[in-house]
């Protein structure tokens, strides 16, 4: 286990949590990755661990890890199976999103159950035409009897197609840009005029599912997350967690790469030695294990605000850039030293490529990243 500031309790939780990922989740990643199974086939034995609430407080039915230790778990997680911690790292941006922006009835509605495993939510904030500026999203919510008509499309929306719950953000002032955002709670399955697409088929966390969704519904005045117009708000501060997640699900997987790099490295043998015995490879394994340690000291920076109160925004934006772009660069030496056997599916280094390439896309591009970093420096 990767040394992290955390309780003795954290670092027993965290120790189950990678016995259960290597002995349950790594051996089914490939499959999972070769039918494009939804990885909701491992929601009951996650729920059966408390997986499903790791970020939520105990008062909500959650385990309450702090920072580090929830970062440690997700790339747990992630290391053994992508698709596994992409589908549980959506959940928590929608509990999270009930938990910075709800009030006291939601969360004692919602996430209870959320916590428990027995309902899966979706962060619902992406469009098809706002996507890195969720500011222009064409979405709406009018009030009509004491509710909101919700009208309008989300498009990339994790977990939608099995979802209990949807955090859909909309806009109630169109014409207030970013501060006329509010949030809503909508329950799919209980509610008409809610339309999910087949998911899509993407190049990588084939069983991490994402989906279009269609909305013409009514919801009720106590599903909105807290007053009219702090819904981009909320937004933002769920997504500064969201991305030291995503920084977690990057090293997790690229831990597993130069491992599985450093194995080959010892066993393969040309001219009679092993070739972890040339310096070449073995300045590549170093660069690699750098890069991986540069990633986890800034994710834990990140890691440690959370939850304090102080603002950490250019922090999560400085672990997500760099831990999403580091990851691809030691899954792509590590597959390098595997040579062709690297380019089969024999082996997991071409999943592991094919999985981190989205990181350095959703939750904010490693662009917007930049640009979060440079309006922080010239505040």
């Amino acid at each position: 286990m990767t040394t992290y500031p955390m309780s003795e309790d954290e670092r027993a939780l965290v120790a189950q949590i990678e016995r259960f990922s290597t002995e349950v989740l790594a051996p089914d990643a490939a499959r999972i990755d070769e039918k494009a199974l939804f990885a909701t086939v491992h929601l009951d034995a996650m729920a059966g661990m408390g997986l499903m609430g790791l970020n939520l407080p105990e008062e909500h039915g959650g385990i309450g890890l702090s920072g580090p230790a929830l970062y440690a778990a997700v790339e747990a997680v992630a290391g053994a199976c992508g698709s596994t911690a992409s589908m549980l790292t959506a959940h928590f941006l929608a509990t999270d999103s009930l938990l910075i922006g709800a009030d006291a009835d939601l969360h004692a509605r919602i996430l209870p159950d959320a916590a428990a495993g027995t309902a899966l939510g979706a962060f619902a904030l992406t469009e098809p035409q706002a996507g890195s500026n969720p500011a222009d999203m064409r979405t709406t919510a009018k009030r009509e009897e004491g509710g909101y008509r919700i009208k309008g499309s989300k498009c990339f929306i994790s977990n939608a197609g099995a979802a209990d719950f949807i955090v859909v953000y909309a806009k109630t002032d169109p014409d207030a840009g970013a501060r006329g955002v509010s949030a809503f709670v909508v329950e799919p399955k209980k509610t008409e005029g809610v339309s999910v697409a087949p998911h899509e088929k993407t190049m990588g966390l084939k069983g991490g599912h994402v989906f279009g969704i269609s909305f013409d519904c009514w919801v009720p005045e106590e599903n909105r997350l807290g007053e009219e117009g702090t819904g981009f708000r909320t937004a933002m501060k769920v997504l500064d967690n969201g991305r030291i997640e995503v920084a977690a699900q990057a090293t997790g997987i690229a831990d597993a790469a130069l491992q599985a790099a450093i194995s080959y490295a010892k066993e393969r043998m040309v001219g009679g030695h092993p070739i972890a015995d040339f310096q070449g490879l073995q300045w590549m394994l170093a660069d690699c294990a750098t890069e991986l340690a540069a990633a986890r000291a800034l994710a834990m920076q990140a890691a440690t605000l959370r939850g304090t109160g102080v603002r950490y925004s250019s922090e999560s934006a400085f672990a997500k850039l760099y831990a999403s772009e580091a990851a691809w660069r030691i899954a792509d030496r590590a597959l390098q030293i595997h040579g062709g056997y690297g380019y089969t599916r024999d082996f997991p280094l071409e999943r592991y490529l094919r999985d981190l390439r989205i990181f350095r896309i959703y939750e904010g591009s490693s662009e917007i990243q930049r640009t979060i970093i440079a309006r922080g420096l010239l505040a």
